[in-house]
């Protein structure tokens, strides 16, 4: 099984345009593409304030609450409490969308998805599991708190580490803490 280690220590932040928050990518593709050609992208953010969520029409997102009181989204015109951490929640891209904080700044763990090009199932471990990439997907583990490790690998990722699995084959993971396992497929 091939594994890309990505560290959380190497990830740069990038500012938002409305200057609401920063996000750090944890990884793309196609590799080096921009927020308008990739099929997936995932990232880390740090909401610091309320407001308008970026349209990205064409494009399918989870996201997941990490740290923090909480945030409501109304998208298209229909509230949702994010309250409780390490729950997904799938909305389109294109939606209009708006977020208010429930308390203070949140973390959250962003996943999306170009239709047409890459779908994406995003699930969340806090037990030992067996972990295996389908023929032709890829498998992305992001450390959301603890550690986590990999048997074979005999790898350990600390908190927001990652790690890529893009070649066929089970292998054993553990969990002390939670992790999002998120496998991303090529659409079609």
């Amino acid at each position: 099984m091939a594994v890309r280690v990505l560290r959380a220590a190497e990830r740069p932040a990038t500012a938002w345009l409305n200057g609401g928050g920063v996000t750090r990518e944890v990884a793309g593709a196609p590799a080096g593409a921009g927020l308008a050609d990739f099929d997936w992208r995932v990232s880390l953010a740090d909401v610091g304030q309320g407001g308008p969520f970026s349209a990205f029409p064409g494009v399918d997102r989870v996201i997941t609450l990490v740290d923090g009181p909480g945030m409501a989204l109304t998208v298209d015109g229909t509230e949702h409490v994010l309250a409780q951490p390490y729950r997904p929640f799938a909305f389109a891209g294109d939606a209009v969308t708006d977020c208010r904080l429930l308390g203070g700044p949140v973390v959250d763990f962003n996943v999306m998805t170009r239709r047409g090009r890459a779908t994406a199932e995003v699930a969340i471990a806090d037990y030992q599991r067996e972990v295996d990439v389908p023929p032709g997907a890829a498998l992305l583990l992001v450390c959301l708190t603890g550690s986590a490790g990999l048997g074979a690998a005999d790898l350990r990722l600390g908190r927001f580490d990652a790690a890529l699995l893009d070649s066929p084959g089970p292998d054993l993971l553990r969990v002390d803490g939670v992790t999002a396992v998120v496998t991303l497929r090529p659409a079609g």
